[in-house]
């Protein structure tokens, strides 16, 4: 069996370096440092208001990096066009607006991307992803993780996304997993086997303020061995 990967989001190296308008820490070189410890993949947002990454993040991490690239976009033409332009390895459609991505449309890249829609864990959601012809989809772990991380009951949760992600395998569908992920929650959902990937950022990242981010990275692989 496959080993599950790693995927690591620098969006919050940006975070702290567009907090006073300077050019460093620099995503680039926490993009670098993923790939040298051994992450999967690299996965930046490059969100319609630039909060964080900057179309210059995005131009400078595709061209140096040489693992697997996931640039998360919005269902929208400007980025639809960002998304053929730099042709990223994977393409993430991620909800910035409270609109149904249903409603965009236009999900086939036609590049040899493969793209995936970020989605809540159910039933429902799951068929309308297979109904638009995505290669993947990332269930949002936000909801578990807070019940996880609260110490409040989570076996629930943890049963229906165990039934969305034997439903999505059943469908062919590449499944990933990300948000909210902490040590202690990466280690009860990785349990689940048929989880490919897990995108872990705004934890990884805080805590590489204390302990380096190589030191994060090999915990976080270790945990999801």
């Amino acid at each position: 069996m496959n080993k599950t990967r790693l995927g690591v989001n620098i969006d919050h190296v940006a975070t702290v370096r567009n907090a006073r308008g300077e050019n460093y820490p620099s995503p680039l070189r926490a993009a670098i440092i993923a790939e040298k410890c051994g992450a999967h993949s690299v996965t930046i947002h490059l969100r319609e208001d630039r909060r964080h990454i900057n179309d210059l993040d995005l131009k400078e991490i595709k061209s140096k990096l040489t693992i697997p690239l996931n640039l998360e976009i919005a269902a929208t033409n400007e980025m639809l066009k960002i998304a053929i332009r730099h042709k990223p390895s994977f393409v993430c459609i991620v909800p910035e607006k409270r609109k149904e991505i249903t409603t965009e449309g236009g999900l086939n890249l036609n590049h040899n991307s493969r793209v995936s829609v970020f989605i809540e864990p159910t039933i429902t959601d799951i068929k309308i992803s297979k109904l638009l012809g995505v290669d993947g989809i990332e269930f949002h772990t936000g909801k578990i993780c807070n019940l996880i991380n609260k110490k409040k009951p989570f076996k629930l949760e943890l049963s229906k996304l165990h039934r969305a992600v034997n439903y999505a395998t059943d469908l062919k569908l590449d499944v990933h997993a990300g948000h909210g992920l902490t040590y202690n929650s990466a280690k009860i959902i990785s349990k689940i086997k048929k989880i490919k990937e897990f995108n872990i950022g705004h934890f990884l990242i805080g805590e590489a303020i204390y302990i380096g981010l190589p030191a994060v990275i090999k915990k976080f692989q270790k945990i999801l061995k």
